[in-house]
């Protein structure tokens, strides 16, 4: 295996050395804890440090002691161990020893480290190295050349104590996110805790994993595991706020209408261990929009409604995300003789607290419509009262029913 000639040499890198026409004070030596290489009759001489040449040049000035021109070549053999040092957004930032022996690249102690977080600034790579004369050099690395053009130069070989910094971020960039999850540059974590809040059925933290081709878990897998949203949601309006390795907020805006407009598969944003989803309340939402979000699958299968009073069953009903007022009527059995048939009441528990009481004048032939058949929410509540004859004659047998008892004769009602 060809070596750069400027690698510096350290403990326990094996070496052939060859003295020119000295067979005798040629062969394998290793590079002791002292960082010294002890040689036929010149005994130790230091070589930590120094790069193959210089080294070279260090043993023959000790060996002109022994030999007029003495002439040496070394050859490594077989590398140390190399230690490099992994910060920012890495999954596992710490330490890591690398085989030497494959000239191990940048790629290669990403992988190690667990891979990039969501986060990392491809383009702003920094590689701090400590050079044969002591000083530090700061190579920078543009990852994102490798992963978009398959640029390899950008894929270095990495020396005994390099440093890499990876910094995150101003602004996270949805498409290049997509890309960089595909990539073999990302962890893939077992599990991620994820919270989210706003308008879903169960706000909470899940822990979710990756399920089908999609190593780790997005957006909309979250959501669904957080029972679906409501049609309430605004879903031009999500943000994903994640931190950063230094503590550091980023918010990350999500616009799933164009998911569903347009099959922009970049907005299911891939998450990342502690983000937080959330999902804001829509100021205003038109029929059509209500209606196309509850029926993507980001909504629950069913909701439950209650329908009270005169139905043919009244009580609580388990009916699909986008039902209508109208249809959760007709799932109850539709009304009886004894009611208004003109005339619901609607009453809602809004996400603020407050309670929307509303009259409906039903119309059967109505599609969707807020203002005359409005898709219904979770746990609504649809009241059919009794009609005027009813109510008058409930009214008269509460009277009248003490009585029966009493009088010799039987009423007629």
């Amino acid at each position: 295996m060809d070596f750069d000639r400027t690698y510096i040499l350290g403990v326990g890198d094996q070496l052939e050395i060859s003295v020119f026409n000295v067979p005798e004070y040629s062969g394998n030596q290793r590079v002791l804890a002292d960082g010294s290489l002890n040689l036929p009759a010149i005994g130790k001489v230091p070589v930590a440090g120094l790069t193959i040449e210089a080294a070279e040049q260090a043993i023959a000035t000790r060996y002109q002691s022994e030999l007029r021109h003495p002439r040496i070549t070394l050859v490594l053999l077989e590398p140390r161990p190399l230690r490099v040092t992994l910060s920012g957004e890495v999954n596992t930032p710490g330490s890591y020893t690398l085989d030497g022996s494959e000239s191990p690249t940048i790629v290669q102690a990403i992988q190690s480290s667990g891979g990039l977080t969501q986060t990392a600034d491809l383009r702003q790579v920094q590689i701090r190295r400590l050079t044969s004369s002591g000083s530090r050099q700061s190579l920078a690395i543009d990852l994102w050349e490798l992963l978009q053009n398959g640029d390899a130069s950008q894929n270095i070989a990495l020396r005994d104590g390099d440093t890499i910094l990876i910094p995150a971020v101003e602004t996270v960039n949805l498409m290049e996110s997509a890309q960089m999850a595909s990539s073999n540059l990302m962890g893939t974590p077992s599990t991620l805790d994820i919270g989210v809040i706003g308008e879903v059925f169960r706000p909470g933290i899940y822990r979710l994993t990756g399920s089908g081709s999609q190593a780790n878990p997005t957006v909309s897998q979250a959501i669904r595991e957080a029972g679906g949203i409501k049609p309430s949601a605004d879903i031009r309006s999500i943000q994903v706020r994640r931190l950063t390795r230094s503590g550091a907020p980023r918010t990350i805006d999500i616009d799933f209408w164009e998911l569903f407009q347009s099959g922009d598969l970049t907005q299911d944003l891939v998450l990342q261990q502690g983000d937080t989803i959330s999902i804001a309340m829509a100021e205003s939402l038109s029929d059509a929009e209500a209606a196309q979000i509850v029926s993507t699958n980001l909504s629950p299968d069913e909701i439950l409604v209650n329908v009270v009073g005169e139905v043919a069953s009244p009580g609580a009903v388990r009916v699909p995300a986008n039902t209508t007022l109208n249809q959760a009527l007709f799932a109850a059995g539709g009304f009886t003789d004894r009611s208004r048939k003109k005339s619901v009441e609607l009453i809602r528990l809004n996400p603020n607290g407050t309670i929307l009481q509303q009259q409906f004048e039903v119309d059967f032939s109505q599609g969707a419509d807020t203002q005359a058949n409005p898709i219904l929410w979770n746990n609504d509540v649809v009241i059919v009262d009794r009609n005027a004859a009813a109510s008058f004659t409930d009214g008269l047998s509460l009277i009248l029913s003490p009585l029966r008892n009493l009088l010799p004769f039987r009423f007629l009602f």
